[in-house]
Order: structure tokens, then C-alpha cells, then sequence
């Protein structure tokens, strides 16, 4: 069974950064693209970032490109998300996911955004706060 652990989430001023991380285990973790979505209150939970088993490959949404930075570590089972320049709009319960079938990569390179159907399993969560 695989199990996703997300840790770094917290409360942080606008201009701010955190790194958040994503402990994978259960299965070899190179057999895996991984993500990371969001969710604020009252909304649909939207995609953020991807990743392919090759760290090169990454994915972004619109939103978040230039500011996030989703890498893997193959060697510690771990992704990460650096998020720097938060500002009010990112204040979400932020989650890790794993794809096993990595059609989330197919999709992100045929131009489209991963859905949550995409992915197989999924973390906890993890809420961050940017306030001014």
C-alpha cells in the first residue's frame, strides 16, 4: 500500500515563502509521477504542479509559474514544493499525489491541465496560510 505524507504547511505573510514536502512510501518511488493540488474552502480542488519520474520534467499551473517549484528527490522518496511570493490567492489545504499509470504526464504534454482523477493516491494534506 502506498502512503503519502506531507509535511511543511503553516501560516506565512504575503511576499513570503515555505517549501513543502512529500514523503512516498510503499512502493518504488521512480515508478511514480507525482503532484501536487490544492483546495480552498468552497472550491474545486485544482492542480499546481507535476513532476515525471525524470526531475527535468515539470509541469505548472498558470497561476503558480514563476513563483512554485515542484523537484523530486528519488533517493529520499520525497517531492517538494518551494512556493515563494505567496500571496492571499494561495491560502489553500495544499495535497501530494501519486500516478502510476503516468497519465497526468501525458496530459500535461498533450497542453492540458491533471485532474484529480489522474492520480492514484493521495496525502493527508497540508494548510497553508498567507496572510498580510
Amino acid at each position: 500500500q502506498v502512503q503519502l505524507v506531507e509535511s511543511g504547511g503553516g501560516p506565512v505573510q504575503t511576499g513570503g515563502s515555505l517549501r513543502l514536502s512529500c514523503v512516498v512510501s510503499g512502493r518504488t518511488f521512480s515508478d511514480y509521477a507525482m503532484g501536487w493540488f490544492r483546495q480552498a474552502p468552497g472550491k474545486e480542488r485544482e492542480f499546481v504542479a507535476g513532476i515525471s519520474w525524470n526531475p527535468k520534467n515539470t509541469y505548472y499551473a498558470d497561476s503558480v509559474k514563476g513563483r512554485f517549484a515542484i523537484s523530486r528527490d528519488n533517493s529520499k522518496n520525497t517531492v517538494y514544493l518551494q512556493m515563494d511570493s505567496l500571496n492571499a490567492d494561495d491560502t489553500a489545504v495544499y495535497y501530494c499525489a501519486a500516478d502510476r499509470r503516468f497519465s497526468s504526464i501525458t496530459t500535461a504534454q498533450a497542453g492540458n491541465i491533471p485532474r484529480p482523477v489522474h492520480y492514484d493516491y493521495w496525502g493527508q494534506g497540508t494548510q497553508v496560510t498567507v496572510s498580510s
